[in-house]
């Protein structure tokens, strides 16, 4: 099963297009996952939320992040895999640690990926976020395709919900102190927000959505 998830991934060049349609990111390989429900108000996608994963943990590959959101996990693969069952998560977007794209939820639905969390002192993150995952941990760093595809996803997010600006992208670990820590230390937030307003200096708004 792994390797059809890996064999499905399509790849996504430096200057590619990039567009959002009826929520879906062009270009993205899409999995549907079944974990997800409306929005309270669908028309407010103000948040967006930077996590990590890997399963099993510190693995890498092996499609098993993917197989836990399509909810076809065998949990006797791993012992590890035995604290997931029946666990039903999703995210909106996966970034493996080739940069490769996976989307699970449409961007207007609500994915299950924040929990119980809370931002400027609302809770439910979920109702008004984007959640997205790179495939990594704590402690080990991400690779270079992982940060060139987010700021590239970061700056199509932001251009198709205006609502998410800067100050209105954070980890995990910022809307569930105490109970989340990723994306981690191993996440540099400096050069992730440099590369964004780097592309800003160039020119974003002609570049017409380039990923």
């Amino acid at each position: 099963m792994s390797r059809s998830f890996r064999a499905r991934i399509p790849s996504l060049r430096q200057r590619t297009p990039l567009s959002i349609e009826s929520g879906w990111l062009r270009g993205a390989r899409r999995l549907p996952s079944e974990n997800a429900n409306e929005r309270p108000d669908p028309g407010e996608i103000s948040l967006l939320v930077i996590h990590n994963i890997s399963l099993p943990p510190g693995r890498f590959g092996g499609g098993f992040v993917e197989q836990l959101f399509l909810n076809c996990l065998d949990c006797t693969m791993h012992p590890w895999f035995e604290r997931l069952r029946g666990l039903r998560v999703s995210a909106h977007l996966l970034i493996d640690r080739r940069g490769r794209l996976t989307q699970f939820v449409p961007f207007g639905l609500r994915a299950w990926h924040a929990g119980e969390s809370s931002f400027a002192g609302r809770g439910n993150c979920n109702d008004f976020s984007v959640g997205i995952e790179l495939e990594g941990t704590d402690e080990r760093p991400y690779t270079k395709a992982q940060y060139a595809r987010l700021a590239r996803v970061t700056r199509a997010l932001m251009r198709a919900y205006p609502a998410i600006t800067a100050e209105r992208i954070v980890g995990h670990c910022d809307i569930a102190p105490g109970r989340k820590s990723d994306p981690g230390r191993a996440f540099d937030w400096a050069h992730y927000r440099a590369a964004l307003a780097a592309r800003d200096r160039a020119g974003l708004a002609g570049a017409q959505g380039e990923l």
